[in-house]
């Protein structure tokens, strides 16, 4: 079957158990798209001609109203027939080509109980061209990948480096973990995604982070400070406990030396002896800040994160022109892995 794309002519070929999303990437075509998941609706395109399915039912990211209006979610997306869809089309000459490299690991650090800094070397004779808050994938076998966000920043691509935290049942992870994947040799394919820095001088920027979540406003955050750009800046990161706080030290010393840089660590799950924010990251937002409209938003994290601040942010006036989001979510295959696992425990 093939897919076309109105706005340029252009089209490629997708198998029937295909996401649509997916044939996309393998065609060169770097879409828009973030979680993959069916979550955040970054890659919503609106369907013009043809008939798709999805095999778990509507996916979250997509509203009943946005069904009856005609958009997809390219990422869940089966194809029933020949497709005809309108989104938007990836092709400025700053957005890196998308390559399949071998990279090895150089390093691996242990940033907490549950989280790794792992940094990868690509090979010297080739250009690996990313913008700040894009991601790669790591292939596994049999096509299936796992997706991190690049936390260093494009000028100090000599290694990337990626937060990669502990998966129950995670394929990739468990074996990381265990020292088995150290120094291994991986396939990797990127840069992906559209969740990227954009410059604009002198409008602030409102960064809110989600555990892991916090690896693509990192590689912003060091691109805007270490390239000097006039940008102030406000970092929320939310996670559970004081030992999750892995970047902590780091983020504290940059905001000490950066006046235009304030950050706010937001624990959900404080011990009694935490002076800090409390309570869910966006409500910290929220409680701070009174209007939404003046910045530039960019926020990373788990799916439910995502969804809540999307709704409560508009509602202070957040140009949604101007919110961009990655939402973090397991691969299927994962999650099938622990529904199997939880089975075999009850």
């Amino acid at each position: 079957m093939r897919v076309s794309l109105s706005k340029s002519q252009q089209s490629f070929s997708v198998l029937p158990e295909q996401p649509v999303l997916d044939a996309a990437l393998d065609a060169g075509l770097n879409l828009p798209h973030s979680c993959k998941g069916g979550n955040c609706g970054a890659c919503r395109a609106r369907l013009l001609q043809g008939a798709v399915r999805y095999p778990n039912g509507r996916p979250l990211g997509l509203s009943e109203a946005e069904v009856n209006e005609g958009y997809i979610l390219l990422c869940q997306a089966r194809a029933l027939s020949d497709l005809a869809i309108e989104t938007l089309e990836i092709s400025t000459p700053d957005t890196g080509v998308i390559k399949r490299l071998p990279s090895r690991i150089e390093r691996v650090e242990t940033l907490s109980h549950d989280v790794l800094g792992v940094f990868l070397r690509l090979p010297a004779a080739e250009s690996f061209h990313f913008q700040p808050g894009q991601y790669i994938d790591i292939m596994l076998s049999a096509g299936r990948r796992r997706s991190f966000s690049i936390a260093s920043p494009p000028h100090d691509s000599r290694l990337l480096e990626l937060h990669i935290r502990r998966v129950p049942g995670g394929e990739f992870t468990e074996r990381l973990f265990a020292e088995d994947a150290r120094s291994a040799l991986l396939s990797i394919e990127g840069p992906l995604g559209q969740f990227v820095y954009r410059h604009a001088t002198g409008v602030p920027m409102l960064l809110v982070g989600g555990g892991t979540g916090l690896a693509p406003l990192k590689s912003m955050l060091r691109h805007v400070v270490e390239n000097d750009l006039n940008r102030d800046m406000m970092l929320y990161w939310g996670v559970r406990r004081e030992r999750d706080l892995y970047a902590h030290d780091e983020l504290e010393s940059l905001a000490r030396r950066r006046p235009n840089l304030r950050y706010y660590p937001v624990l959900s799950e404080p011990s009694a002896s935490w002076k800090g924010r409390c309570g869910w990251v966006h409500e910290a937002v929220l409680g701070d800040n009174e209007r939404l409209d003046a910045a530039d938003i960019y926020a990373s994290g788990p799916p439910a994160m995502i969804a809540a601040l999307r709704h409560s942010f508009a509602l202070r006036g957040a140009d949604p022109a101007r919110l961009w989001f990655d939402s973090f979510d397991y691969a299927p295959d994962t999650l099938e892995r622990q529904r199997m696992m939880a089975a075999t425990k009850s």
